[in-house]
């Protein structure tokens, strides 16, 4: 078994027993949106403070990281306007293909990055993670203020909710605890280890947990071409952005997987406040993660 698929196998396992166990109502109630919210506001920002405390990256790491996520992220809305222009959807749904086609799950990223690249690699994901949510963030509040948002997007609004964002607030203390090397006391190891093994399997489950795969019925053209895009064209792309850049190594590997990744679930809950079209996006959101088991280890062998 190729190494790439021998490390995603357990990923995709944890995303499909989530599901299985959410169909059974198992263990019921209302479990899994609340274990939801206990991995995005506890362990998540626990393991990122762990794993990246611990990592000695050089400086120039965060600088190349910046540069290629910046890139990759105009290249590909410049790809999606292009595309616009020759499809003309409607604004709620160019809306939502593009958070399909442009965002990430964090949550798969992180749990293939650790798996796939050891400590380094979950580290340096996490750093690229922290780069792009704000940025992607602001490019999706962005596109819906212009093609189908129904109110006026808050400024503030947005900045306090990228400032607040837990894996954004883990990261950046993470980094902070590396760069001046304060280490980890014993005690406070013994509480974040723990937390933080905990995170990825808890995580990928409850992606598992919100798949809507009756969302998948009639599976429209908005939904292949932002599928397309994201899974085959994005990776693609940035394999020819890092060359173009004189990139290699580690970081080409992350930016990929992260480029490979199917869409944010949390794409649903911005195209419903926003105007955009919710149930073309939770089609994007639940197909993308299906197809993902087969594109990921495809894209990811350009790289490896």
């Amino acid at each position: 078994m190729p190494v790439v698929v021998q490390a995603l196998f357990p990923v995709f396992v944890l995303i499909m027993l989530g599901h299985v166990l959410r169909r059974l109502n198992f263990p019921g109630g209302d479990f899994w949106p609340q274990a939801e919210r206990f991995t995005y506001y506890i362990l998540f920002p626990a393991m990122l403070v762990f794993k990246l405390g611990q990592a000695r990256l050089p400086a120039s790491a965060y600088a190349d990281t910046a540069l290629l996520i910046v890139a990759m992220l105009l290249a590909m809305t410049a790809v999606l306007v292009a595309v616009q222009l020759f499809w003309r959807w409607s604004g709620p749904v160019f809306s939502s293909v593009y958070q399909g086609a442009i965002r990430f799950n964090s949550y798969v990223g992180l749990a293939a990055g650790g798996m796939l690249l050891g400590d380094d690699g979950l580290s340096l994901t996490a750093i690229a993670v922290a780069i792009m949510v704000p940025l992607l963030n602001l490019l999706c509040i962005l596109m819906f203020s212009l093609v189908a948002g129904q109110d006026k997007v808050s400024v503030v609004q947005v900045l306090r909710a990228i400032v607040t964002n837990p894996l954004i607030v883990g990261s950046v203390l993470g980094v902070f605890w590396s760069w001046f090397q304060i280490g980890f006391h014993p005690l406070l190891a013994g509480i974040l280890a723990p937390l933080s093994n905990l995170a990825l399997p808890m995580g990928l489950m409850t992606v598992g947990a919100g798949l809507q795969l009756s969302a998948l019925r009639g599976a429209s053209a908005p939904f292949l071409v932002s599928s397309g895009l994201k899974l085959l064209a994005f990776p693609a792309m940035v394999v020819g952005l890092a060359w173009a850049l004189g990139m290699s190594g580690l970081l080409v590997q992350v930016a990929v997987l992260l480029a490979a990744l199917p869409t944010a679930t949390s794409a649903y809950i911005l195209a419903r406040q926003l105007g955009g079209d919710a149930p073309l996006m939770a089609g994007i959101i639940s197909g993308q993660t299906l197809l993902a088991m087969v594109t990921i280890p495809l894209m990811l062998s350009l790289v490896w």
